[in-house]
C-alpha cells in the first residue's frame, strides 16, 4: 500500500519507521502473547521509548507534539504489521486527549508525562450493562460528601483495567440549579477502596482482557474530578472523536494486514497453470477490499486533521463516518483473505481465522455502526430521531 499523497514528508517518515518496528515484531509475537496469556509489555516499551505512544501529547509533558493524525498512523502500521496495540485508543488517545485539554495543571503534571513516555496507562469506563448505546442511561453516580466525591455504579466492557494505572470513569452527578443529573469524568486509581474488576471470558483472542469494573462508595478527592464539573459532556466528546479516530486505524491496520497475508497467498498458490491471483474471481474482490481500506483511510485522516484544527463539529461528523467505513471495510477484508486461502485460511498456520471475531469489534464497538447510522441520519442529514 502506497504512502498517501496527503501527507507530509515528517508523517510518512513516521509512518515507514512504525511498519519497520511492527515488522519486527509481527503477528507471531501477538499469538505467542496471547497463548502465555501474558501482555505486549516488550512493543508497548519500545514504541514508548520511541516517541510513537505519546507523539499526540503536548511536548511541555514529554510528548510528541503532534496529534490524532500522528497516533492514528502509528495504530495503523502496527495493525498491518500484525500486532495493534489496543491500549493506544484508551490510553494516550482517549485519556491523554482529555486530560491535555481539560484536566487541572496538576492533573497534567502528574500523568501526562507517564502517558506519553509509556510508563503508565490509563483505562477509560463508560459502557455500563443496562444503558449499552444509551449514554443518557448511564447510572453510575458522583455524590458531594464535604470536599470527597463518592462514586457508585458498574462499567462492563473495559479494556486493560488490570495493567492501567487508574481508570477514566464516566459518571454523572446533579446539577444543583435543575437537580438533573450531567455527565463528569473522574480519574480513579486502580487499588482505590472499593473499586472492583472481575474479568470477562470473551471468545475474542487478544492480549487485552475486558473487564467489568464496579464501583462500591468509592471515595475520591476533589482533585480526581477532570477540569470544570459543568463541562463534562464537552470533555467526555472531546475524548469520544479520538476513541473513533483510533478505532477506525486499528480497523484500517487489521484489514491491511489480511489483505497483505491474501496477496502472498494468492501470488504463490497455483492449482492450474497460473497463480490463483490470475483468475478474475479471485483478483477482483481483493482489489474491491484494497479500494474500501483506501478510501476508509481517507476517511479517517480527514477525520483526524478537522480533530487536530480544533474543529469539534466537523470531526464528530468524519469520526462517526471513518469508524462506519473503516468497519465495514475491515470485515470484508478479512473475510475475503479467508475466502481466499480456503482451508488454509481457518488454520493456525495462517493466523486469519482469529480475525474473523476480532474484525467484528470494530462494527460493535465502541459504538454499533446502527447508532452512527442514526447519528448521520438526524445530525448529517436532518432527518427526525426516532429515540
Amino acid at each position: 500500500m502506497s504512502n498517501p499523497v496527503i501527507e507530509t514528508e515528517e508523517q510518512r517518515a513516521l509512518r515507514d519507521a512504525v511498519a519497520a518496528l511492527g515488522k519486527r515484531y509481527g503477528r507471531d509475537y501477538v499469538t505467542r502473547v496471547v497463548a502465555e496469556g501474558t501482555h505486549t509489555d516488550e512493543l508497548w516499551a519500545e514504541a514508548a521509548k520511541l516517541g510513537y505512544l505519546g507523539v499526540n501529547l503536548p511536548e511541555e509533558y514529554g510528548g510528541g507534539g503532534g496529534g490524532i493524525v500522528e497516533l492514528s498512523l502509528v495504530l495503523e502500521e502496527l495493525g498491518a504489521a500484525g500486532c495493534p496495540l489496543l491500549m493506544m485508543v484508551v490510553s494516550p488517545a482517549i485519556c491523554g486527549t482529555v486530560l491535555a485539554r481539560f484536566g487541572t495543571d496538576d492533573q497534567k503534571r502528574t500523568w501526562l508525562p507517564g502517558l506519553a513516555d509509556g510508563s503508565r496507562k490509563m483505562a477509560f469506563g463508560i459502557t455500563e450493562p443496562d444503558a449499552g448505546s444509551n449514554s443518557h442511561r448511564i447510572t453510575t453516580t458522583a455524590r458531594k460528601e464535604g470536599s470527597d466525591w463518592v462514586l457508585n455504579g458498574r462499567k462492563v466492557f473495559i479494556s486493560g483495567v488490570d495493567i492501567a494505572d487508574a481508570t477514566l470513569i464516566v459518571g454523572r452527578t446533579e446539577d444543583a440549579r435543575t437537580g438533573r443529573l450531567k455527565p463528569c469524568l473522574f480519574i480513579v486509581p486502580r487499588e482505590t477502596p472499593g473499586f472492583g474488576r472481575r474479568p470477562i471470558a470473551m471468545e475474542l483472542a487478544a492480549p487485552e482482557k475486558q473487564f467489568e469494573v464496579t464501583l462500591d462508595e468509592v471515595r475520591l478527592p476533589a482533585e480526581a474530578l477532570v477540569g470544570d464539573e459543568d463541562a463534562g459532556l464537552l470533555q467526555l466528546f472531546a475524548g469520544l472523536n479520538p476513541e473513533r479516530i483510533m478505532t477506525a486505524a486499528f480497523a484500517l491496520g487489521m484489514g491491511r494486514y489480511a489483505l497483505g497475508r491474501a496477496l502472498d497467498y494468492a501470488r504463490t498458490r497455483q492449482v492450474w497453470k497460473e497463480p490463483i491471483g490470475a483468475h478474475q474471481a479471485v483478483a477482483h474482490p481483493l482489489a474491491q477490499a484494497h479500494i474500501e481500506l483506501e478510501l476508509a483511510r481517507l476517511m479517517m485522516q480527514k477525520a483526524a486533521h478537522l480533530y487536530d484544527a480544533g474543529d469539534d463539529m466537523g470531526a464528530g461528523e468524519a469520526a462517526n463516518m471513518a469508524k462506519y467505513a473503516a468497519a465495514e471495510a475491515a470485515v470484508h477484508a478479512v473475510d475475503q483473505a479467508v475466502h481466499t486461502l480456503g482451508g488454509n485460511g481457518l488454520t493456525q498456520e495462517y493466523g486469519l481465522a482469529s480475525l474473523i471475531t476480532a474484525a467484528r469489534v470494530a462494527r460493535i464497538a465502541p459504538v454499533s455502526r446502527e447508532m452512527i447510522l442514526n447519528y448521520i441520519s438526524h445530525q448529517s442529514l436532518g432527518l427526525p430521531k426516532s429515540y
